[in-house]
């Protein structure tokens, strides 16, 4: 890799992918295609983002890289962006769940890259546990066989990202739905207002009289005398419409972005927007102050 590895980090986020669909470079962007590539003049911008990934892939595949991963062969090559829901970075108790899958049932993934640590692990799946009743650790190789032996007993899966950059066919233990640790109040706090207004409304036909400053509580209330089962299956059913992208729009995406372009907050992604931006050839910006970085 480089020396400026932790610069990856920075380059496949939200706040340079917003540049790029303003049909703008970022000064994140060009300090690694100065400093990782010799002639990046002679190259579109959609060739240096691709030389970059694919650079990453080799020597730094953080969570970005598995998160990309995961959506590329999961949601869209698995499933359908039609019928399952891709969420990210959701707060569960103390833990934030790094990608969670929802289409008939729900399914968190915990990443654990190769940069990563598994000293939080227990603790994190634990939390997940309490919202989310199947739950699988994704990892490198070299941690399959440890996370195999501390999961042998247990309904958590094990997911493999191999050296090629594959979901291992053969590295691979299922997780199993385990429902027993399920709570009202975990589920209540995955909720927005509209959204839990919304079950409750459902499910009795009306909404509480409450002054707004008791109003959250008095939806909550209410909430957790939903049975179980059927409150945990509304919120599923209700965190899956949080998702409108379409198939065409994802698809018009490069693979290294889809990720990005998934979960950006733009209510109308512009896809023509960047694709002018990815076939012009590149140049840097003279405004970009790469000391800040």
């Amino acid at each position: 890799m480089s020396k400026h590895d932790g610069l990856y980090n920075k380059l496949f986020t939200q706040k340079v992918f917003e540049a790029f669909l303003s049909k703008k470079g970022h000064a994140v962007y060009h300090a690694l295609a100065e400093a990782d590539l010799q002639h990046p003049h002679l190259l579109s911008n959609g060739e240096i983002i691709h030389e970059l990934y694919t650079r990453m892939s080799k020597c730094y595949r953080n969570e970005y890289f598995y998160q990309n991963t995961l959506l590329n062969t999961l949601l869209l090559g698995k499933h359908s962006v039609r019928t399952t829901t891709a969420l990210s970075q959701v707060p569960i108790g103390k833990a934030v769940a790094d990608f969670i899958l929802i289409n008939g049932k729900a399914v968190v993934y915990e990443i654990k890259s190769d940069l990563d640590s598994l000293d939080k692990l227990e603790s994190q799946i634990e939390a997940y546990y309490h919202a989310i009743d199947h739950v699988c650790v994704v990892a490198p190789e070299s941690s399959f066989s440890k996370l195999n032996t501390m999961f042998s007993n247990s309904p958590v899966g094990v997911y493999v990202l191999t050296k090629r950059n594959t979901i291992s066919a053969k590295q691979k233990k299922e997780p199993v739905a385990d429902s027993s640790k399920l709570s009202h109040q975990a589920l209540f706090k995955l909720l927005r207002k509209r959204e839990y207004e919304h079950i409750v409304h459902t499910y009795y036909g009306f909404l509480p009289e409450a002054t707004p400053v008791f109003w959250h509580e008095a939806c909550e209330a209410l909430f957790s005398k939903i049975p179980l089962d059927q409150a945990y299956a509304m919120v599923l059913k209700t965190l899956k419409q949080r998702v409108s992208i379409q198939k065409e729009q994802i698809e018009a995406v490069p693979y290294s972005l889809r990720s990005l372009a998934y979960f950006s907050k733009e209510t109308n992604l512009n896809t023509l927007s960047l694709q002018s931006f990815l076939t012009q050839r590149y140049r840097m910006s003279l405004g970009d102050n790469f000391l800040d970085l």
